[in-house]
């Protein structure tokens, strides 16, 4: 690094931290984007300057669903062998938040130190991410339609992660979810070393492919795959009779692995974190440990005590999301440890401004199963109604749901745990922004 870059770095350092500090001092949040774009402004080659300084190398998590708890797990197995690891850990994923952590873990003249960057990126900005950072790794959960008003469909995005990566060093370690046909076809069109983590156990299979199902066809060919069985949405075991293409290989036994949490999806996520974990080195023996030990991060199955009532907060923010979750709820309703779910929709820029979404969720099953349902957030009157298409599919005696409508969120909270007895636990689904509003209630206080 010459000297006028030292010196355009050593500004953009001092500016950021005093930043951030301004911004905490007066309660203002977490100051998680703020810093990284204000110091950009000195040195446009910054996140650059900054990934080039992590000691072992940049860890890029990418996907739709599970960025976070996935990144959370894996920097807890770093951790545990005594690597310093430099996080996101807000989920602040575009360009400013990246750099805003990686500031974070410098001192005052610019010098980084972490071992390893775990950075959870938005996919639709891998392409400028690439453009600046050399990753060691890029960890590929999965790829769904989110936020209808920012994003388009999945192929589209699959196509321009390709068209980046093929220009990353041969060196370059991509782990890709071997049961997502788009990632899997991606994967198997790379001249980069290619790892494959996924499912491989039919009890897990759906009774049928869901309604929000994205990519049922051949990437190759376009030709309508053929599933032997579906995990979720249209992850699973495939094949083309067409042109043959097939899912890929994967390089670990889902069967010998437990799970964090609760939900088919923090099994993919668990098998992300670990297969990662090995590929870097790290024993399975370790990475068990840590595992059986992990807690959720916020809002993402995060469990809470609150005046002797349990709740656990399940963040769904998109079709697939939210399926799953409603499967998970119901397998917890079906033993009885719960009768209470609260759905809370909001339409901030956070959570997309387009909630036609809710329309390709099966709610059905969670209205089937009965119990009390509250329905709150800025669009309540829009998931009420989806609830109320949901009652029409039953009959007079199958329809036992109580629908609760409450605008205000605090009284929708009351209400809920009133409704939930302390041998029970309350589900709380809410879109992003409304899972903050949600903490902040409960505990008194915000992430960002």
């Amino acid at each position: 690094m010459n000297v006028v870059d030292r010196v355009r770095l050593g500004l953009a350092v001092g500016v950021a931290k005093t930043v951030t500090a301004a911004v905490r001092f007066l309660g203002l949040g977490a100051a998680s984007v703020l810093p990284g774009a204000i110091s950009r402004r000195f040195h446009p080659r910054l996140l650059s300057l900054l990934c080039e300084q992590v000691k072992q190398g940049v860890i890029l998590v990418v996907g739709t669903n599970g960025k976070t708890t996935t990144s959370l797990l894996l920097r807890t197995i770093l951790e545990d062998q005594s690597y310093k690891v430099a996080h996101n850990e807000t989920g602040a994923n575009l360009i400013n938040g990246l750099v805003t952590t990686l500031l974070g873990n410098t001192n005052l003249i610019g010098t980084l130190d972490a071992d390893y960057a775990i950075l959870e990126v938005d996919e639709n900005i891998v392409p400028l991410i690439l453009k600046d950072c050399q990753p060691k790794v890029i960890l590929g959960l999965n790829l769904f339609r989110d936020q209808l008003d920012r994003y388009g469909e999945v192929d589209a995005i699959s196509q321009r992660w390709q068209k980046a990566i093929t220009s990353l060093s041969p060196d370059t370690l991509i782990i890709l979810n071997g049961d997502d046909p788009t990632l899997s076809y991606l994967g198997q069109n790379l001249t980069q070393t290619v790892r494959y983590f996924g499912l491989s156990e039919s009890n897990l299979y759906l009774e049928e492919i869901p309604h929000a199902v994205d990519s049922i066809y051949c990437p190759s060919c376009g030709h309508p795959l053929n599933y032997e069985g579906v995990y979720l949405s249209h992850l699973g075991d495939y094949s083309c009779n067409k042109c043959g293409f097939k899912k890929s290989e994967l390089n670990i036994d889902s069967q010998e692995w437990p799970q964090i949490l609760i939900g088919v999806y923090n099994k993919y996520n668990t098998l992300a974190a670990g297969l990662v974990a090995q590929e870097l080195s790290i024993e399975k023996a370790s990475i068990l440990n840590v595992v059986k030990d992990f807690k959720a991060a916020f809002g993402r199955a995060e469990e809470l005590t609150i005046d002797g009532k349990k709740i656990r907060i399940l963040l769904s923010k998109n079709p697939v999301g939210m399926n799953e979750t409603i499967r998970a709820v119901n397998e917890i309703k079906k033993i009885g440890q719960s009768s209470t779910t609260l759905l809370v929709l909001n339409d901030r820029i956070p959570d997309g401004t387009d909630v036609s979404w809710i329309w390709d969720v099966d709610t059905e099953p969670l209205v089937k199963l009965g119990g009390n349902l509250v329905v709150s957030g800025d669009r309540t009157y829009d998931m009420a109604l989806r609830i109320k298409y949901s009652q029409e599919t039953l009959t007079k005696t199958e329809n036992t749901v109580k629908l609760i409508v409450k605008e205000d969120l605090n009284e929708a909270i009351q209400t809920a745990l009133k409704l939930t007895s302390e041998e029970e636990t309350l589900h709380v689904v809410p879109t992003y922004s409304a899972m903050l509003e949600v903490r902040g209630i409960l505990i008194g206080r915000q992430i960002l």
